[in-house]
């Protein structure tokens, strides 16, 4: 799982069972390990994804881009 040369460390951590059971219900793993790491993962991504706050000014948008004329609609 570790990439990079970095060390994986073992460590023992209390986690809450009620927690665990729902995160349970959510991801598509079979063992705590994949659960943890999976949660740690999607936090990391979370964290890296830009806030389009920050982009504020440093993007052009053509005026004439319709984002309407992207739908599509199925009857």
């Amino acid at each position: 799982m570790c990439r990079n040369g970095c060390v994986s460390v073992r460590t023992n951590i209390d986690l809450d069972d009620e927690l665990v059971t729902q995160a349970f219900r959510y991801a598509k793993v079979k063992t705590k390990r994949e659960l943890v790491h999976l949660a740690l993962r999607e936090f990391i991504d979370h964290h890296r994804r830009k806030d389009v706050r920050e982009l504020f000014g440093q993007v052009e948008i053509d005026p004439k881009y319709d984002y309407k004329a992207l739908r599509t609609t199925e009857d």
